[in-house]
């Protein structure tokens, strides 16, 4: 294998962490906007008068402590850097910063890494980073929010549609049957479950997005998707309600088992299917 120069790897990894700083805004503020909006829909939908509230979106407000309010300095927002130097404490009142922050920066960087070193400097590299980029922030916001954003799962969809139509265009139909069979899956189970237990097992957005991972993968990989995706989700559920009982009984997102199974299978899915077939014959 040749391996790119040391400065391609710099740059990925710089861009990378770049990028992880900016989902890291994406994350905090997407489902404040959301429920704002719907907020604000729910009002006009009951004639009432709307709620004055500051202009607030992905650009405005400036970074501040959520606490008290602090302007956070331009070397403060340094991707990692800054967390590390305030030694994951704002300047101003000194409350802790989430981890949340530095380990969403790290893993755009080490994402950008593996995509480089797997698929090289070439553009259907770069459609795989952003959907593993996407795949990211809709992790981390179902893990804070239990919520799948349309606004990030759909476009995830259409661009894996894409991606079969301008680099692989002999997957389309398998990507197209892909779509139908990830959402059909996981709705019909949906149903099943509810209709035995009166429960909801899984939100639609989980239909949602295993039906973007169809569109990108196809729909011979969503099996091998959904045992990895079930088996860490059920060792991660057991894990933690062993371990923290006041976790019993309240709902696990499956997003972030979702995601994870997407990303191993978009950098190294070629390798475990063939790893996958062989322990079925």
């Amino acid at each position: 294998m040749h391996y790119p120069p040391l400065i391609v790897w710099f740059m990925a990894l710089l861009v990378g962490l770049c990028l992880g700083s900016f989902l890291n805004v994406v994350i905090t503020r997407l489902p404040v906007m959301l429920m704002r909006h719907w907020r604000r829909e729910a009002r006009a939908a009951l004639e009432l008068d709307e709620e004055p509230s500051p202009r607030f979106n992905l650009a405005t407000p400036g970074s501040m402590c959520p606490r008290c309010e602090t302007p956070i300095a331009w070397h403060d927002n340094l991707p990692l850097i800054g967390w590390i130097k305030r030694r994951g404490r704002c300047a101003g009142c000194q409350t802790s910063i989430s981890i949340q922050y530095p380990l969403v920066e790290m893993a755009g960087g080490l994402l950008a890494l593996a995509v480089v070193a797997l698929h090289g400097l070439t553009a259907e590299s770069l459609f795989i980073y952003g959907a593993c980029l996407m795949l990211l922030a809709l992790a981390v916001i179902d893990l804070r929010t239990q919520l799948l954003p349309d606004i990030i799962t759909l476009p995830l969809l259409w661009a894996g549609l894409l991606f079969q139509l301008l680099f692989q265009p002999f997957m389309l139909s398998d990507a197209v049957i892909g779509v139908m069979v990830g959402y059909l899956s996981l709705w019909s189970f949906y149903w099943l479950f509810k209709l035995v237990t009166g429960k909801e097992g899984m939100g639609f957005g989980d239909f949602k997005l295993l039906a973007a991972l169809g569109a990108w993968l196809g729909w011979s990989f969503l099996p091998l998707i959904l045992i990895l995706s079930a088996g860490l989700g059920a060792v991660v559920g057991l894990t933690a309600q062993a371990c923290a009982p006041r976790l019993r009984g309240k709902p696990l997102p499956f997003g972030p088992f979702l995601a994870l199974a997407g990303w191993v299978a978009l950098l190294v899915g070629d390798e475990l299917m063939a790893l996958y077939l062989s322990l079925l014959i």
